[in-house]
């Protein structure tokens, strides 16, 4: 599985210096690029929510994550990036739903 992910980022000399807040605005685009092996713990439903992914965004507390669901029902992979701290209007979110095909050597 590869994920790409953009996201906003402030310019000029604050933002530079890493002093000003970059907006929660983010998207992500995954594909499934191999074969994918999923553990029992995944199948049978005990590990939902698994973060893959962490990047700070600011100075102080500022995160930008990546979380990963199962959807057992549709067998697809499920990747969700989101800000954990609001800056300047609602949390900003976006998903990826990638289902899970078979792949040949």
């Amino acid at each position: 599985m590869t994920c790409y992910i953009s996201r906003a980022k402030t310019g000029g000399i604050k933002g530079g210096l890493g002093l000003a807040e970059d907006t929660s605005d983010a998207a992500i685009s995954c594909q499934q690029v191999g074969p994918i092996e999923l553990t029992d713990k995944i199948k049978n439903g005990k590990s939902q929510g698994d973060v893959v992914f962490q990047k700070r965004t600011s100075l102080v507390f500022k995160k930008l994550q990546v979380v990963r669901f199962y959807d057992a029902k549709r067998n697809a992979l499920v990747y969700l990036t989101y800000s954990d701290k609001v800056v300047d209007g609602s949390p900003k979110n976006a998903i990826s739903a990638v289902p899970i095909m078979p792949w040949n050597k």
